[in-house]
């Protein structure tokens, strides 16, 4: 048997390790393989770099655990970003699924970043109804939520000062798994109340909202894990998302190398069979 013919008929299972093993050490040793920044990831960075210190920033973190290898990363890079830019940060939910993790995000990045719950930032937690949820807020914040997540009132609370409404939200960003998310805050949103809108999401239904970003209806998407990955190279704190990354490129790579491999020793085995064949005819 040919070398060649010994790589064909390999045990699956090195090949598994392989893979395994090439998705694997990046996450552990993640090397920062070159990203190029979007335009449309760089206009949600760049809109919450102009705001003035403590301008509201509202995140909707709308998508539950089966969403969070890609969204989680996403509302990481951003709470960094809003919390090192001095302003005040109010969290919330559409997605009931979703409210003990969007707390935990909220809560362990603003302990990271050295913020204070009530003073520095706020979270919301859920309340039924979707969009009817958005109009109330549009109205009145302390009547759509007369209590936050940890059941403290809302009125009084130092991160909501001088916030009455929707209205006086300098920026919101809604991380979307699905519906309700992105275009929920646009229609009952933004459409009625005049704030600003980002959005985020997962890296499947992005393609389906880049005419809401092409007529200005939001203005920028933070698509997928690559999409958060160009956030963390924005400012300059390369995490989960650029290490996610590099296992995906570099396992991209070694399943391009296997390819060419096995069409090689197939192309070198086949063309042995048929020098053996016209030996023999001679």
């Amino acid at each position: 048997m040919t070398f060649a013919e010994r790589m064909l008929k390999i045990d699956r299972r090195i090949i598994f390790a392989v893979i395994g093993l090439c998705t694997l050490l990046p996450l552990l040793y993640p090397v920062g393989l070159a990203i190029r920044i979007s335009p449309e990831v760089k206009a949600v960075h760049d809109y919450i770099e102009s705001l003035p210190e403590g301008s509201v920033f509202l995140l909707s973190l709308d998508f539950d655990p089966a969403s969070k290898p890609e969204l989680y990363p996403q509302a990481v890079a951003l709470l960094r970003h809003a919390f090192t830019h001095n302003l005040r940060v109010i969290g919330m939910t559409l997605w009931l699924p979703g409210t003990g993790m969007a707390n935990e995000v909220i809560t362990r990045i603003a302990e990271e970043q050295g913020k204070v719950n009530g003073k520095d930032y706020v979270f919301l937690g859920w309340s039924p109804g979707g969009s009817s949820v958005i109009i109330n807020m549009g109205q009145d914040l302390y009547k759509a939520f007369p209590t936050d997540y940890g059941n403290q009132p809302t009125k009084g609370l130092a991160v909501l000062n001088g916030v009455q409404n929707l209205r006086d939200v300098s920026y919101v960003v809604s991380l979307a798994a699905g519906t309700t998310g992105i275009e929920t805050w646009y229609v009952f949103g933004k459409d009625k109340y005049k704030f600003e809108l980002g959005g985020g999401c997962t890296g499947v239904i992005a393609p389906g909202l880049y005419p809401l970003l092409r007529s200005g209806q939001i203005n920028g998407l933070i698509g997928g894990l690559r999409g958060a990955a160009e956030y963390e190279v924005l400012i300059g704190q390369k995490g989960r998302a650029v290490a996610g990354m590099d296992a995906q490129s570099v396992t991209h790579f070694a399943i391009i190398i296997l390819v060419i491999l096995c069409n090689v020793f197939y192309l070198s085995i086949r063309r042995a069979k048929q020098s053996q064949g016209q030996g023999s005819h001679s």
